[in-house]
């Protein structure tokens, strides 16, 4: 089985600091704030080995991009990320609570 480097942007890992600082400083949370960059860190891990098995985004234009979703394993998180050669690129990540596909398009404009 092929792996693929994964690349986090610095948007992505801003909003995953946003998160987790919110866990932390305002919910006064600091395991579950720890719990959840471990989660992204495995979830990171998974996606170098299945990053193409996943299934495209239900979103037209994010589909007709080929975004793609992963799941946190253990937390209500999701990475959105394409595929270049061997390359993976998370481009953002949100709560899944969030509307995130179409907050996704808006934020790059498709």
């Amino acid at each position: 089985m092929d792996s693929y480097n994964v690349i986090i942007s610095p948007k992505a890992l801003s909003q995953l600091n946003n998160y987790i600082d919110y866990i932390q400083y305002t919910l006064l949370n600091e395991q579950a704030a720890y719990s959840v960059w471990q989660d992204a860190l495995e979830t990171r891990d998974r996606l170098s080995e299945i990053a193409g098995n996943l299934k495209y985004c239900n979103h037209p234009q994010l589909k007709e991009n080929k975004y793609r979703v992963i799941h946190f394993g253990h937390h209500r998180y999701t990475m959105i990320y394409r595929i270049e050669g061997q390359n993976v690129y998370v481009d953002a990540i949100y709560h899944q609570l969030q509307d995130y596909e179409n907050i996704f398009a808006d934020e790059i404009r498709l």
